[in-house]
């Protein structure tokens, strides 16, 4: 049995939040991934071309897949699969993990997406049979959720990653500190893939560590953005995800689909992110 949630009814994320792309989005919960919040176009049939597949951990390891909800909508709509870790919840419980409880979520389960939806792809029976590019597929995260980008980047089923506020930090986290996977800087010299970071401002809790992981990265091209006036919690909430889901849309669409267009937005020495108020962009392995 798969529950759907259709966003036209309610107010989960302001009304009428399906994203801005030519294919209306929704999420899901599916039987087969019950670990998971699926986002995808409301009417697959209506999708041009196959589906690249996102895999998306959330910020603080959050066990919710609704976290980044009008980011992920967004990207769903311009026809992409995102699978976000954590089922749905609406009102998740106030207040902090307790100190020293571990994430509430595992990079593993990344992995557990990637191998859902390749499966999906290949069983006759499932509305995605036949419908994914599994030949094109990214992985993301937003804080915690970029430790466990890190943490399975040397999948090769994996063709771009992207850090979203957050990198590795530089000492082992401490007891009573943010319980994160150990994930340390000597992982960056085995990336394999283009890699892509997106920041908040100086305020963003983030930036030195993930600025200092792209000053580190020399085997693989990598592009290193962030915006004034945003600190650690991003545009996700915003309108279909503000700039960052802006950005996060020519990313994909550039990297997953080849689209020229959308690699304007970050190729060249007047490339339109660079161009754009605000916004602060360098690079590595691009021109």
């Amino acid at each position: 049995m798969k529950l759907t949630f259709l966003l036209v009814a309610g107010a989960l994320c302001g009304l009428g939040q399906e994203g801005s792309g030519p294919y209306p989005a929704i999420y899901e919960t599916d039987a087969g991934l019950p670990t998971h919040t699926v986002y995808r176009a409301k009417d697959l049939g209506a999708v041009k071309g196959k589906l690249p597949i996102l895999a998306w951990g959330n910020g603080a390891c959050a066990n919710n897949g609704l976290a980044h909800r009008n980011f992920l909508l967004e990207i769903a709509s311009h026809g992409f699969l995102a699978i976000a870790i954590g089922p749905p919840v609406v009102s998740p419980a106030p207040g902090p993990r307790p100190a020293g409880a571990g994430p509430a979520t595992k990079s593993s389960q990344l992995v557990d997406a990637m191998n859902w939806a390749i499966a999906e792809n290949g069983r006759k029976g499932s509305p995605y049979y036949k419908k994914l590019d599994t030949s094109r597929i990214a992985v993301m995260g937003m804080s915690c959720g970029g430790i466990q980008t890190y943490a399975v980047a040397t999948d090769p089923r994996i063709r771009m990653l992207g850090i979203w506020n957050s990198g590795i930090l530089k000492a082992p986290t401490r007891p009573g500190g943010p319980q994160m996977e150990d994930v340390r800087k000597e992982e960056l010299e085995k990336l394999r893939t283009p890699i892509f970071f997106v920041m908040g401002d100086k305020t963003d809790i983030a930036f030195e560590n993930g600025l200092d992981d792209f000053t580190r990265i020399t085997k693989v091209p990598a592009i290193h953005m962030y915006r004034d006036g945003v600190g650690h919690g991003g545009t996700y909430g915003q309108p279909n995800g503000g700039e960052f889901g802006k950005v996060g849309v020519a990313l994909l669409q550039w990297q997953l689909k080849g689209h020229k267009k959308a690699g304007k937005m970050f190729l060249g020495a007047q490339c339109g992110l660079c161009e754009a108020p605000g916004w602060h962009v360098s690079k590595k392995g691009f021109q």
